[in-house]
């Protein structure tokens, strides 16, 4: 299946440490090949890059490694093809407007069962069991609000529609618009708080080094989500299956029904 990263600050951050590990898993220490993707919230607009090569080997990646942008909330995605070909139109993170907002949309997993979309607004381009639900989910959202609605009830709606995808096959999922990330696990998904007092972090996939003391000050407060741990040294917290979580400004929360 595919790998899942992402990023949620509490101030605009970087996040080519984790993504010069998370990029050699696919195709270098992994065997996610098929593609991969970023995308970088700033202000209202978003930055997507997208290769169906893979990322250890991908010049699009390379230029992203060498171009530090920094944003409050970013998704990554390296792909190992279970429904639909290699193409760019089948690449991760998916992108849709709602409310005048950009939505990010990124999917580990396989639903043997589609949700139906009938005639509703958001449609797929490509051909994945993973755009197929990022559109039911806005479509969802959109028949039941004109407007954003407080991230309480939408964390409380996501919820309740991660559980029916879910009885249709394995649903990991990120999600953003900008404002939060939302972070669903059906069977892997771990994720690491780096605040102050920082520390060094080494990446499992490379042999690199950071102090995160080095670069950051007292007040930033930066959470990565991933699959898989990305550093062999830090204390990553595995989410619980059906667990969600939505992340705003570097924590955790999990928020009452």
């Amino acid at each position: 299946m595919c790998q899942l990263l992402g990023m949620n600050c509490n101030v605009p951050t970087d996040i080519m440490f984790s993504f010069e590990g998370f990029s050699r898993r696919g195709g270098e220490t992994d065997e996610h090949g098929d593609g991969w993707g970023i995308a970088f919230f700033e202000d209202g607009g978003c930055r997507v890059f997208l290769d169906y090569l893979p990322s250890s080997i991908s010049p699009v990646a390379e230029l992203v490694k060498h171009y530090p942008i920094q944003s409050r909330n970013v998704i990554a995605h390296i792909r190992k093809a279970t429904q639909g070909a290699v193409s760019l139109a089948n690449t991760h993170p998916f992108q849709r407007e709602l409310w005048g907002r950009y939505w990010l949309f990124a999917h580990n997993g396989n639903l043997t069962e589609r949700p139906a979309l009938h005639n509703g607004r958001f449609q797929p381009v490509g051909t994945t069991d993973s755009e197929q639900a990022f559109c039911w989910l806005l479509n969802r959202l959109s028949e039941h609000f004109d407007s954003p609605p407080p991230l309480s009830r939408l964390y409380q709606m996501l919820t309740d529609y991660a559980g029916q995808l879910s009885q249709g096959g394995t649903f990991n999922f990120l999600l953003s618009d900008g404002r939060a990330l939302f972070a669903h696990c059906s069977t892997d998904l771990h994720y690491v708080v780096r605040e102050s007092p920082f520390s060094t972090a080494h990446l499992s996939d490379a042999d690199v080094t950071i102090d995160f003391a080095d670069v950051t000050t007292p007040r930033d407060r930066v959470a990565v989500i991933a699959t898989k741990p990305l550093t062999d040294n830090e204390q990553w917290i595995r989410m619980e299956a059906g667990e969600m979580l939505c992340f705003i400004d570097g924590s955790p929360v999990r928020m009452p029904g």
